[in-house]
């Protein structure tokens, strides 16, 4: 569907084969990351998700998953927004219309969307923060709002209408972005959409951060949100406070050797203050590598919603050895976070949370593998080798057999199961795989949802979780 009438300039492109954001990724990080929003038709193209409306209910009722359910009474204009994990019988007792299901870090627990993330790597990884999917029946919507990162908005099923407010980026003039004191969500009082757009399964808007944006589903729907990680200026300040008061100097002071008899004993005058920056700044990273570490650890364990532990004993380094030559792979935890910098020598590789130092190379493999095979292994240094071995410890990485833990992936597959573990999985136990049964049945008037679960979960409750 063609874009609203507007006077505004146009912000609307169509991808093309091998230009999956309409231009070179330079192009758009020059003209649009951070300065406007911009709607590309059909760049996934003929895209098929991963992830059914059914799979996304199941994975809301279970422990561990940050889950919302948001409600809106269009004749009250009154909004209810509970928080997972669901029990069974929530959604058969939903409506037809006007509710909307998010489920945030849906990438961490399917690895079909977590590959959908390689298609953005025109971006750094490590600012990659989740990919929310949220599903909404006809109507469904999150209200009029402002997000303070940047994010994409994949369209994966059905069609959703989105208007925004890009008066800021195309006209320089800031839109109110006041909220409504009368819901628990940050809605806004006033919203005056420029554009005005309906996405087809494939299409994706991009928007900048405090973009005004509303989004209403035509029709029963799927949308992935690709949300950056960008901390506050706040956040940065607080966790770097904390590493110099940790790593402080007692032995640096306020000095004063060149006193004088002041003019006021009572006053606090300008060279004292000079005396208080210079013991200030006396303690700040003056080091690169120090304060490069300190990012490299804070932005691996920045949002992050999921601790790395492991679960079993690592297997000791000759099997290791054994185990990939076999046929095993060592797979990354969903949830590890690693980025990697360049020292004055070799790298840094941080893991969640953790740093350390390694030859460029090593660095560069382990950061950007979601699976090493005995290659990949060999092709490590001593060096690499002995902190992956520390990662297996920590769980970071563990072996897998991949004939037998993605034997059936092709088959309709619960959303959410795990198989963990160091050693070799010699075959699924019958309990792995879950009886659990969704269905959705789509028809013209509206959605039927039927969620059947086993009694395994009998004992959850709405903890009221965020």
């Amino acid at each position: 569907m063609a874009a609203h009438k507007s006077s505004a300039p146009l912000i609307e492109v169509t991808a093309r084969p091998g230009k999956p954001l309409g231009m070179a990724p330079a192009t758009f990080l020059r003209d649009f990351w951070q300065k406007r929003p911009l709607l590309i038709r059909n760049a996934f193209a003929d895209f098929q998700t991963p992830v059914q409306p059914e799979d996304l209910a199941g994975l809301a009722c279970e422990e561990g998953v940050l889950a919302r359910l948001i409600q809106h009474d269009k004749a009250q204009d009154s909004w209810r927004v509970r928080s997972g994990p669901f029990r069974e019988d929530v959604f058969p007792a939903l409506p037809d219309h006007d509710w909307t299901l998010l489920v945030q870090d849906v990438d961490k627990w399917d690895k079909d969307v977590r590959a959908v993330i390689e298609h953005f790597s025109f971006l750094p990884r490590w600012r990659m923060d989740d990919v929310m999917i949220s599903f909404a029946a006809t109507g469904g919507s999150v209200g009029a709002h402002v997000d303070q990162y940047d994010v994409f908005l994949l369209q994966a099923h059905g069609h959703r209408r989105w208007q925004i407010d890009a008066s800021e980026s195309i006209k320089g003039k800031r839109p109110p972005l006041g909220f409504r004191p009368d819901v628990e969500l940050k809605l806004l009082q006033v919203f005056k959409p420029t554009h005005d757009w309906v996405l087809a399964p494939g299409d994706m808007l991009y928007l900048p951060p405090n973009v005004p944006h509303h989004g209403v589903a035509e029709d029963p729907c799927l949308t992935f949100s690709f949300g950056m990680r960008a901390p506050s200026s706040a956040e940065l300040i607080s966790d770097y406070l904390d590493t110099l008061i940790a790593d402080a100097d007692e032995n640096i002071r306020y000095q004063d050797p060149d006193l004088k008899v002041p003019a006021d004993p009572n006053e606090i005058d300008t060279v004292a203050m000079a005396r208080v920056i210079t013991a200030l700044n006396a303690i700040r990273m003056n080091d690169p590598d120090k304060l490069g570490d300190w990012f490299g650890r804070f932005i691996t364990t920045y949002r992050a919603a999921g601790e790395v532990m492991a679960h079993q004993a690592a297997p000791a380094p000759e099997e290791v050895v054994q185990a990939l030559a076999s046929g095993l792979l060592l797979q990354r935890h969903p949830w590890a976070r690693l980025a990697w910098r360049r020292a004055k020598r070799g790298a840094s590789l941080y893991v969640s949370g953790q740093d350390f130092a390694l030859p460029v190379k090593d660095a560069q493999r382990l950061a950007g593998a979601e699976q090493l095979d005995a290659a990949a292994y060999r092709g490590l240094s001593d060096k690499g080798r002995a902190v992956l071995q520390q990662l297996l410890v920590g769980g970071v990485f563990q072996l897998i057999d991949p004939n037998e833990v993605y034997a059936d992936e092709d088959e309709d597959d619960v959303l959410g199961e795990v198989v963990e573990g160091h050693d070799q999985v010699a075959e699924l136990d019958d309990e792995v795989v879950s009886d659990d049964v969704h269905t959705v049945t789509v028809r013209d008037d509206g959605i039927e949802v039927i969620v059947n679960f086993d009694d395994h979960d009998e004992d959850d409750s709405d903890d009221g979780r965020a």
